[in-house]
């Protein structure tokens, strides 16, 4: 295909353009300048409307494939700084003490509570104890009025007890992934958070606030992957998951993650990462879940499986989603691939590729040629087109951001209540699934949403 020397850009809507006195044809948007009135066979095939349209809505599909990636909640206004309280500085608690770090205009630690000596202990290496009060008990911390805010990283059996303590103290609350240990946690923390409009509660699904993971989903709206059919996702490694135990008395109380009376497993503690984006991107719902799985690999006393295969049925999107995980093979690590009849978007924690299926790439190779459009990034062997053109920050700096902003304008979080709500429910149906065997059903009651 071929284009007249008179294009210095493209019209990205036929309405927009008009004929102007001398003869010209000007489009609004781009100042496109086409003169009509020859007979050059070049303004025919402008001219076409039909061509006109396709060719603009693929040149449209540059500005969004481009890789250019940005933050939505980066320019909140508000001078407060809030103070926040951390309820368990195990790995993920002291983690986030150091991502706040990024925040001293708007976070500042000012209490760390945890059971175990040693990670008080530790606590008092990395904080400032003139400045930081350290707690054994949550429940005092909370009593605490000058904590606005907690941050709830503990043990799975215990977020709706803590959570429900926190907002009835009248605290903002980021919760942890998963939300609840059970089904009937998830539906009664939902209730809880609707009696106190005026806080905040987020959960913890933090990978999916990548302004990446903003972009797919923005991708997967407007129809770029096409018709979506199947999801595969893994989050694989080669390690027990165990933590060193200083006392073998503790070992049920540092790893939780083993033992069923704490624990959701891998189904909770990986795989609703993955759930929960496909939850929200798709503004879908299980119909049926199933799993299965075992101890497979670590016979060494555990009780929550080291590997697990869910799938799920998503009746109305007439979707399948396949969710796995083991910890015998670290070769996929962490893979997420989201295919549709117009091509498959391939995403890491940080990184993202599309692979155009024959004719969407043939569509896309012809506009990437044209002057003046927005130059599609591909990879270097030509496959797929990179949707990340910079270093991106870890979910938790963009999550928090989020946290901010709905503490200081009284809004809704991306990741929520009923949000985080229904992956813990999805979870809740695997486990009892993979433990118990048979397919589990969705109920009507399961859909948790805003009760305006």
């Amino acid at each position: 295909m071929f284009y007249p020397s008179g294009i210095y850009g493209w019209c990205l809507n036929w309405d927009e353009i008009l004929t102007k006195p001398n003869g010209y044809v000007t489009c609004i948007f781009t100042n496109l300048r086409i003169n009509p009135l020859s007979n050059t066979q070049e303004s025919l095939i402008i001219l076409n409307r039909r061509n006109f349209i396709k060719n603009g809505s693929l040149c449209t599909s540059t500005l969004l494939l481009s890789g250019a990636l940005w933050s939505n909640f980066a320019n909140t206004k508000n001078d407060k700084v809030y103070r926040i309280g951390i309820i368990g500085f195990g790995d993920r608690g002291s983690g986030l003490f150091n991502v706040l770090k990024d925040f001293p205009g708007k976070f500042v630690v000012n209490a760390i509570c945890d059971p175990l000596d040693f990670r008080l202990d530790n606590a008092k290496k990395m904080a400032d104890t003139n400045k930081v009060k350290l707690y054994r008990d949550h429940r005092k911390l909370l009593e605490n009025k000058n904590v606005d805010a907690v941050i709830i990283s503990t043990p799975l059996n215990t977020h709706y007890e803590i959570a429900k303590n926190s907002l009835e103290a009248g605290k903002h609350v980021y919760l942890e992934k998963a939300m609840t240990f059970t089904v009937d946690q998830a539906m009664s923390l939902t209730r809880i958070a609707e009696k106190h409009p005026n806080q905040t509660l987020q959960i913890g699904h933090q990978y999916r606030y990548s302004p990446l993971y903003y972009k797919v989903k923005k991708m997967i709206q407007d129809g770029y992957l096409g018709k979506v059919v199947q999801i595969d996702a893994r989050w694989d490694r080669n390690w027990n998951w165990r933590r060193p135990v200083p006392d073998p008395s503790l070992e049920r109380k540092i790893n939780w993650r083993m033992y069923k009376e704490y624990s959701g497993g891998l189904p909770a503690e990986l795989l609703s990462h993955q759930m929960d984006y496909i939850h929200w991107a798709f503004d879908a719902l299980p119909t049926t879940v199933y799993g299965t799985g075992g101890i497979d690999f670590y016979k060494d006393s555990r009780e929550t499986y080291d590997n697990v295969q869910l799938n799920i049925r998503y009746e109305q999107e007439d979707m399948i989603g396949n969710f796995g995980a083991t910890c015998a093979n670290k070769n996929d690590g962490y893979s997420f691939r989201i295919k549709g009849s117009k091509g498959m978007v391939s995403l890491l924690t940080d990184d993202g590729i599309f692979y155009p299926e024959t004719e969407t790439r043939k569509e896309l190779e012809e506009v990437d040629g044209v002057s003046g459009a927005t130059k599609i990034a591909w990879t270097e062997n030509k496959n797929g087109i990179s949707l990340v053109d910079s270093k991106l920050k870890d979910g938790s700096f963009y999550a928090f951001e989020d946290f901010y902003k709905a503490i200081s304008e009284n809004s809704l979080p991306d990741s929520n209540v009923y949000t985080g709500g229904n992956t813990a429910i999805c979870v809740a149906l695997a486990n009892d699934s993979i433990y118990n065997g048979g397919m589990r059903k969705w109920k009507p009651e399961y859909n948790l949403s805003p009760q305006y």
